[in-house]
């Protein structure tokens, strides 16, 4: 379980996730035991070829975390999408007319403009 502190680094000025995460992805390198051990939690069976594959593939990822996380993104803003889109926006107006007489007068059971339902969980 990774320990966060609630201050920021004095030195670094970073926050205290930001710290926790760095040394938590620095240090991440799962062996064949783990691996074994989470195949076990998942109930999932595994051999020994496949739990070297798996750990083969989970250490490369763990190394792109770690290259990302080494670029420097200060003063980058972040961004929902890759474009700087807008939505058109419509006018608001009523575009449909009223019609909640008409349906509350064909529902089985209605009571101060509310539909009155059966209760179908006790």
């Amino acid at each position: 379980m990774l320990g966060f502190r609630t201050a920021s680094n004095p030195k670094s000025g970073e926050s205290p996730l930001k710290v926790s995460l760095s040394r938590a992805l620095s240090a991440m390198a799962l062996s064949t035991q783990d691996i074994r051990r989470i195949a076990h939690l998942a109930r999932i069976e595994i051999t020994s070829a496949e739990a070297n594959d798996v750990q083969r593939k989970l250490d490369s990822i763990f190394d792109l975390i770690n290259e990302m996380r080494a670029v420097d993104t200060e003063g980058i803003v972040p961004m929902s999408h890759a474009q700087d889109l807008t939505l058109p926006l419509r006018e608001d107006r009523v575009s449909e007319p009223d019609q909640h007489a008409l349906f509350q007068s064909v529902a089985p059971a209605v009571h101060d403009g509310l539909y009155l339902v059966p209760k179908v969980i006790e």
